[in-house]
């Protein structure tokens, strides 16, 4: 993971993956370790109304990147945030110092999702998804492959070693920048 180089006094994270890699409850859990702020992307787009509309095949809305993005500029320019979604290649490169892309084995996945409710479309689609790490591919494309990160997330002790390995980079940026 890259050293601080920005000009921000705090760091941005972004934690993503397939849906069901557990990045909502990492993210929560990282920020309250770390007093960051957590902004996940759904519930931001649902509260703000930053969609399109809704698709019935995938049962999600459709994302609007550019209100998305305006939406966040003022706030990721502070530093601190640790912002949750599933796709990262529309976000601006300059707002994060770390990308992590966390990733869980397909049968843990599958079952996950399973729970969830997901209808088989959108389920086999995130698996497959995950299958060929498409979202790790995603995030190596758009940001510098220094700041990417992936991480297994199938259990809870993966989930505390994430956790304790990204305090601890976000400690080394504080004294690093």
């Amino acid at each position: 993971m890259v050293e601080g180089s920005s000009k921000r006094k705090r760091p941005n994270i972004l934690v993503t993956g397939t849906p069901g890699t557990g990045k909502t409850t990492m993210s929560t859990a990282l920020a309250e370790s770390i007093q960051f702020r957590h902004i996940n992307v759904g519930d931001l787009v649902k509260d703000k109304n930053l969609h399109d509309g809704w698709d019935d095949e995938l049962d999600c809305f459709i994302l609007n990147e550019d209100l998305v993005c305006d939406e966040l500029e003022d706030v990721m320019e502070e530093g601190g945030n640790i912002v949750d979604h599933h796709g990262c290649d529309f976000f601006p490169e300059r707002w994060f110092d770390c990308v992590v892309v966390l990733q869980t084995d397909n049968t843990v996945l599958y079952d996950r999702l399973s729970n969830r409710g997901y209808n088989e479309t959108k389920l086999s689609n995130n698996v497959e998804c995950e299958i060929f790490q498409v979202i790790l591919e995603e995030a190596k494309e758009s940001y510098p492959e220094d700041r990417v990160v992936a991480l297994k997330s199938d259990t809870i002790e993966d989930m505390s070693r994430n956790i304790t390995t990204l305090t601890d980079w976000v400690r080394n940026w504080h004294s690093a920048s």
